[in-house]
């Protein structure tokens, strides 16, 4: 299977990137309801993910990021989208999963992770898809959230279309 590649360009990206951060997020649907990230103190909605280790593959890196931020040990079972943005000198590449739940653990959340209030949160992916589609309204008083709602909105909305929900 082709995995779907999508380029956002912000504003503010340089016409060359000097700095890459590989990162890795994933879909994790049960009973009709899409697991999110909420950071509580922050007001994020995001899906569950994060930076790639040192040796570590894609697919490790989206099953752990997963588990530290909702406590849920997943599968990953397709990776069906990539999304690069550039913002100044920076690429942030985002590789998105379709996962399975396997069990359910204990969060092992950061400290700026414990500072934002990070809880894992079973929503309405329609829900979801209209609070992403905001993220014009929220670049203008918060740029990275703005931002980080358009990666969202664009990865929902992919995986939406893919799964014909």
């Amino acid at each position: 299977m082709t995995v779907k590649t999508i380029e956002i360009h912000g504003a503010n990206a340089h016409k060359t990137f000097s700095k890459t951060r590989v990162g890795c997020r994933g879909f994790v649907i049960k009973d009709s309801r899409i697991l999110i990230s909420h950071e509580v103190n922050a007001d994020y909605y995001l899906i569950p993910g994060g930076g790639l280790e040192k040796n570590e593959t894609l697919e490790e890196c989206c099953a752990r990021e997963v588990r530290e931020e909702t406590g849920y040990i997943v599968k990953p079972n397709c990776h069906f989208l990539t999304i690069n943005e550039y913002y100044e000198e920076y690429k942030y590449e985002s590789h998105y999963f379709i996962c399975d739940v396997i069990e359910k653990a204990e969060q092992n959340l950061t400290p700026e992770e414990i500072k934002r209030g990070l809880i894992p949160k079973w929503v309405d992916p329609g829900k979801m898809l209209e609070t992403y589609s905001k993220y014009y309204d929220f670049a203008v008083t918060n740029e990275e959230k703005g931002g980080a709602y358009l990666r969202e909105y664009t990865a929902l909305t992919e995986y939406l279309e893919k799964s014909n929900v």
